[in-house]
């Protein structure tokens, strides 16, 4: 297939936005299957140092430090047992090889529960539960509640398993300047990148280059996801921490592969990196950020994630009301239909799909994602979203 043209395609690298951080992601068509990273270890060593912070300079015009957890982190391959010196709030896991999780498995170790919580572990549970999972592997983010340890299963099939113990809410603090006045798209409020915490250096690892160097496309369609984490999340700013970790460092995709992201309050937070001007995920000139939220058909495609576990359960009526509002924002920019069916093609290597406008992780690739329940409202999202208000 001849590849066509990349029009408006512009790059930036190792651009720091110190004070409204936004989003960007990978080229379309990166490997799906993670790198692995050295066995204990991973972007932190348990002391929380190599982060970057406060530099004991005054803050920007406009801002004000905020002090936020470093993130800690060990990771490890294959199915040997982990042992860490800080409490873990998630384990991240990805594999290779096996369309799903099934046969996988999760036992945590020392999770502070029963008489015996030093040494004892959890029962196992299985690797699954609306995850997002392709052909060419999967990815998974599983709660640990504060255990010392796990083991894993690897799932049937499967190769190249890998994983992260992660915490991102106890390790030692760090102060970076954030917004003192909400920040906002086209009218609808979102936390930048600073003001949930991002650690801005994790784009820069492992050499001090930009990983994944930002690369900007037009607008062509969205895609709805869930994160599969624990719903009735006590700390949502923590996860996205940690999401962000498991996907910049284990994934090896430099940033976090969403372009925003809602928790249950209805709380919208600026995703992938793109640049120091535009509106977030986006540059000056209107174009959007690539990123990491469907393999293969990234470029032009915004992605937006949904807190919690949407398997069973819809999303609470404050984050429906924020996604509604935030889709609305981006269709009114791009003056596109929400209810259209278009033609998607990447405009990397010329691959089409026929998809609605408002679309979901399964409209694109095998996966459970964005969860049963929230699939059945994608309908209703693309009418309310074409209703205005």
């Amino acid at each position: 297939m001849t590849v066509p043209p990349t029009p408006h395609r512009r790059s930036s690298r190792v651009t720091r936005r110190a004070l409204f951080g936004t989003a960007g992601a990978v080229a379309a068509g990166a490997a799906l299957t993670p790198a692995v990273i050295a066995a204990t270890g991973g972007s932190g060593d348990g002391s929380g140092q190599g982060s970057d912070g406060g530099s004991g300079d005054a803050a920007p015009a406009g801002t004000t430090p905020r002090s936020f957890p470093r993130t800690r982190s060990a990771a490890a391959t294959g199915e040997e047992a982990v042992r860490t010196d800080f409490p873990i709030g998630f384990v991240g896991v990805a594999w290779a090889g096996a369309r799903s999780a099934a046969g996988g498995g999760i036992r945590l170790t020392g999770t502070g529960e029963g008489e015996d919580a030093g040494d004892a572990g959890t029962d196992w549970q299985p690797l699954s539960g609306g995850g997002c999972s392709d052909s060419n592997g999967g990815r998974l983010l599983v709660a640990a509640r504060q255990a010392s340890g796990y083991e894993l299963r690897a799932p049937d099939g499967a190769t190249s398993l890998i994983s992260v113990a992660l915490d991102t809410s106890r390790g030692p603090r760090r102060e970076i300047p954030v917004p003192k006045d909400p920040t906002r798209v086209r009218g609808v409020e979102y936390l930048s990148r600073a003001a949930w915490g991002a650690d801005e250096s994790l784009r820069f690892l492992p050499d001090g280059t930009e990983n994944t160097p930002t690369e900007f496309y037009p607008f062509q369609t969205l895609t709805v996801h869930h994160t599969v984490t624990p719903n009735d999340d006590p700390d949502p700013a923590a996860t996205v921490r940690g999401i962000y970790e498991f996907h910049a460092i284990t994934n090896d995709w430099g940033d976090i592969g969403y372009h925003f992201l809602i928790d249950e309050a209805g709380r919208i937070y600026e995703g992938r990196y793109s640049g120091e001007g535009g509106l977030p995920a986006h540059d000056e000139d209107g174009n959007m950020v690539t990123a990491f939220h469907v393999g293969g058909f990234n470029s032009g495609n915004l992605g937006i994630a949904l807190l919690g576990d949407l398997t069973e359960q819809g999303p609470t009526e404050a984050a429906r009301a924020a996604l509604t509002q935030l889709v609305r924002a981006v269709f009114r920019l791009h003056g596109r239909d929400p209810l259209a069916d278009v033609t998607y093609v990447n405009p990397v290597n010329g691959t089409e799909v026929e998809v609605a406008e408002i679309s979901g992780h399964r409209d694109w690739l095998e996966t459970d994602c964005p969860g049963e329940v929230m699939y059945a409202e994608l309908a209703a999202l693309r009418e309310a979203v074409a209703a205005g208000g």
